[in-house]
């Protein structure tokens, strides 16, 4: 069934699955999958070494570890085991007979591969002829057993008399990861809502640590839907502090004040408040999407307290004092920032509460907004007042503090200030 037209998401049919199947031994790779993943998986560990016998052994405990983890599910590896190999190891009789590794290889690879003797035209086909033993002789490992190697001198001698041999499992794939040896260990979580980041914080500080004791020649690196949220906290760390001061120059080159700016700013932590309160009430983790949506909210709420600041300038610059000035701005502006709220919050409504499959993945971002934006309402009608009466006593109290006298709170805002200095300015001009 489609996902429109069921009350479950589809992790639970696979958990269900899973559950119902139970372990499949002897398996090499097994996944109970629900669909793709953003950015990879959402537990995802890169072990990189240049000793691969330690990086094996961390592979191991580590994949113990997230199975013992009931929150995790699906864990691969990428170094499978390959397919049964013969390995030779020579004696030192061997060594003795004028023999070599190399020399025993190329013999037993002409043996059972076979070894190209012979090429001739015949039409327009060239035909090669190739010479190995018969099939018969080589079936199974006692043909090995009983092949006889020819030495420097001439003379057959048993293969079982001058090498011993194991059968191991080979290497199926190589990787490498920053010019290093590389084995990575991935796992799904068992619940889609679930918080990989807590997991992950789980893995670095507690799990990790142990495992790289006894192997210290590995060094981890988180990839999958880490590694792209690292590269958006990266592009966040760098353009962010751009745009905020843009943010800010426009604003304080509009306003003529330095302190304003800063006082709208201070309501962006505030708000994060209902974002984590929204997310919690509809069962969402934060994510990268959740992270997109904030920034957009950003823009809602600056917005709304320039227009709230902007009329507050404007009574001040009419002649009203502070405090009036303050409620008049407040009661005027109610309805604007109300309605952009209500407006904003009833068009994100549909997608928050829509269940098809293909809207999931927008959803946290409406919620950051549509959340954010409801308690960034109540903090600019409320709160931001409050800032701009703090950030006034402020200068009153420094004004008393180098002067000793008490001016009235109007003429320290910089928009009487710069009304003054027009008006002086029109006065010397007329």
């Amino acid at each position: 069934m489609p996902g429109e037209s069921r009350d479950f998401p589809s992790n639970v049919i696979a958990n269900a699955i899973e559950t119902e199947n139970g372990p499949i031994y002897g398996a090499e790779k097994l996944v109970f999958g629900a669909g793709r993943n953003w950015g990879g998986l959402p537990i995802s560990v890169s072990l990189t070494g240049s000793d691969i016998a330690e990086l094996k052994g961390a592979k191991e405990a580590l994949k113990e570890e997230f199975k013992n983890n009931v929150r995790l599910k699906d864990i691969t590896d990428n170094d499978p085991a390959g397919i049964k190999e013969i390995k030779l190891e020579l004696k030192e009789n061997a060594y003795l007979l004028g023999l070599n590794l190399n020399d025993v290889m190329i013999q037993v690879r002409a043996g059972f591969f076979g070894q190209a003797v012979q090429r001739f035209q015949r039409g327009r086909d060239e035909i090669r002829v190739w010479v190995r033993y018969d099939r018969a002789e080589r079936q199974s490992i006692k043909n090995l057993d009983d092949m006889r190697i020819v030495t420097t001198s001439g003379d057959r001698v048993p293969l079982s008399e001058i090498a011993e041999y194991s059968i191991e499992r080979g290497e199926v794939s190589i990787n490498h990861l920053n010019g290093r040896r590389e084995i990575k260990v991935e796992a799904d979580m068992k619940e889609s809502n679930d918080s990989s980041t807590e997991i992950l914080g789980d893995i670095r500080d507690n799990i990790l640590p142990e495992i790289l004791a006894q192997y210290p020649t590995v060094v981890p690196l988180y990839e999958g839907q880490s590694r792209e949220a690292n590269k958006m906290g990266n592009s966040f760390r760098a353009v962010l502090p751009v745009v905020f001061f843009l943010m800010y120059a426009i604003i304080a080159f509009t306003f003529r004040s330095y302190s304003q700016p800063l006082l709208l700013f201070l309501l962006i932590p505030f708000s994060l408040v209902g974002v984590a309160w929204g997310h919690w009430f509809h069962g969402y983790p934060l994510s990268m999407l959740s992270t997109l949506g904030v920034i957009a909210l950003i823009g809602i709420l600056v917005n709304d307290g320039l227009v709230l600041v902007g009329k507050f300038n404007g009574f001040l610059k009419e002649g009203l004092p502070f405090d009036e000035a303050l409620y008049e701005a407040g009661r005027s502006r109610f309805r604007a920032i109300f309605l952009t709220s209500i407006t904003t919050i009833a068009g994100l409504a549909p997608l928050i509460f829509e269940t098809a499959r293909t809207a999931q993945f927008l959803i946290p971002m409406a919620i950051s907004i549509a959340y954010g934006i409801a308690y960034a309402t109540l903090l600019t009608l409320f709160l931001l007042p409050l800032l701009l009466y703090i950030s006034n006593s402020i200068k009153l109290g420094r004004v008393w503090l180098f002067t000793g006298k008490t001016p009235d709170r109007r003429e320290l805002e910089r928009a009487v200030i710069e009304q003054h200095t027009e008006e002086e300015a029109l006065e010397e001009i007329y």
